[in-house]
């Protein structure tokens, strides 16, 4: 009774098998979730607001169709984790720009609910191994426990790529170099549910990394393949991989694997000690890195500098410049400055915010608003009118 009963979790399991392909997924899923909020907030013109209302009513239909499938279905599954994607993104982008957490506080936030998620996870199942997901309680978890990581990852790659200067390529290399020495470690006998687990999370820095390199113009250290084209390509390659995974089931957990738990057969004692081991070291690295790239890429504030009075006076003109475009119709003109406004109010990020975090938040909202205005398939001259005075008010008050 016990075998057949085992049998039949393996049947249901409703996650793939953790191959290569799965791995190739999931980035491409990060990058998507990336490239395609910054779509649809900017290019198609939603904003952050009415972007996360769309993405999180599409994540909750799809997560529950996903709920009430019985077994795993790649087309279903891979769709989940693309919306989950997205909506986690959206979520820090929203603490970030809407309602002024400093990524900082954002980091600490999502660390400490996905820490909760886990302990809980494991006090109640006495496993984390997403080959177990057979029962609803621990799907409510592992689905719980990916959109934190997606937050997190979220909060974290915007940390170090545009709060403190670092560039999307040089983060996205880092994030490999540490994935690459979580796989090491693995090799050497790491825990393989801590080691899956920790590079889940650090793949979400990574896409967003990739998906921000090749999205983002020249001048911000991109490829300027730009979002709709990024978005597509990934999207697309994402579908052929399912079709793949479809076709030859190589992402099926096979019935004479078991639902084996390494918790169990490796030691809780030998487990907890590689947790601990590894959260240390991960926090120092992350800590240091904070440091180092803090004290050494920002830009030195003078103590007496707490406002942003007098540090505007470019970002002034080349609004007044867009709009002297905008009225004599000129849109290349036009979305050439805005480029301009992206590029140096993202190079002066790590200044202006270190002097006043909160008139910086206000001021970037704006920004955004204009960015996307200008920036829309059929820009609309009123709107674009009206987003900008009302960004030219809130910089010129500022300025003073």
């Amino acid at each position: 009774m016990a075998v057949l009963q085992k049998e039949h979790n393996e049947l249901l399991s409703k996650v793939p098998q953790v191959t290569i392909f799965f791995w190739l997924i999931k980035v491409l899923c990060t990058t998507v979730g990336e490239t395609f909020s910054d779509f649809l907030s900017i290019n198609v013109g939603l904003g952050l607001p009415v972007t996360t209302l769309v993405m999180g009513v599409a994540f909750v239909i799809v997560l529950y169709i996903q709920f009430k499938s019985s077994k795993y279905n790649p087309f279903i599954y891979w769709l989940t984790v693309v919306l989950i994607s997205v909506f986690g993104t959206l979520i820090t982008d929203n603490m970030t720009d809407g309602w002024g957490v400093p990524l900082e506080q954002s980091t600490i936030i999502f660390t400490l609910l996905l820490a909760v998620t886990f302990l809980s996870w494991y006090a109640s199942e006495k496993t984390l191994s997403i080959h177990s997901i057979y029962t609803f309680k621990r799907e409510i978890f592992y689905w719980l426990t990916i959109l934190f990581t997606f937050a997190l990852g979220t909060a974290v790659g915007d940390l170090y790529s545009e709060q403190l200067g670092l560039g999307y390529l040089k983060t996205g290399i880092i994030v490999i170099v540490i994935i690459a020495c979580i796989f090491v470690a693995w090799k050497l006998k790491l825990n393989e549910i801590l080691a899956f687990w920790i590079a889940y999370i650090l793949t979400r820095p990574l896409g967003a990394s990739l998906g921000d390199y090749l999205s983002q113009s020249k001048k911000n250290g991109g490829l300027e393949l730009g979002a709709t084209i990024t978005s597509v390509i990934f999207l697309i390659a994402i579908l052929a991989v399912i079709l793949l995974l479809s076709v030859t089931k190589l992402d099926l957990i096979p019935r004479t694997d078991g639902v084996k738990s390494n918790d169990q057969h490796a030691g809780v004692k030998r487990v907890w000690m590689q947790s601990i081991t590894t959260i240390v070291v991960l926090l120092a690295v992350g800590i240091g890195g904070y440091s180092w790239s803090n004290h050494n890429l920002v830009p030195k504030v003078n103590s007496s500098q707490t406002t942003l009075s007098g540090q505007l006076n470019d970002f002034i003109q080349t609004e007044n410049n867009i709009q002297n475009s905008i009225s004599s119709k000129d849109w290349k003109s036009a979305k050439s400055g805005a480029d301009d406004l992206e590029h140096n109010w993202d190079k002066s990020e790590p200044m202006l915010r270190k002097m006043d975090r909160k008139t910086w938040t206000q001021i970037d909202g704006t920004i955004d608003s204009v960015l996307a205005a200008v920036r829309s398939k059929n820009p609309d001259p009123v709107k674009c009118n009206s987003v900008l005075t009302d960004s030219l008010n809130v910089l010129n008050s500022s300025n003073q």
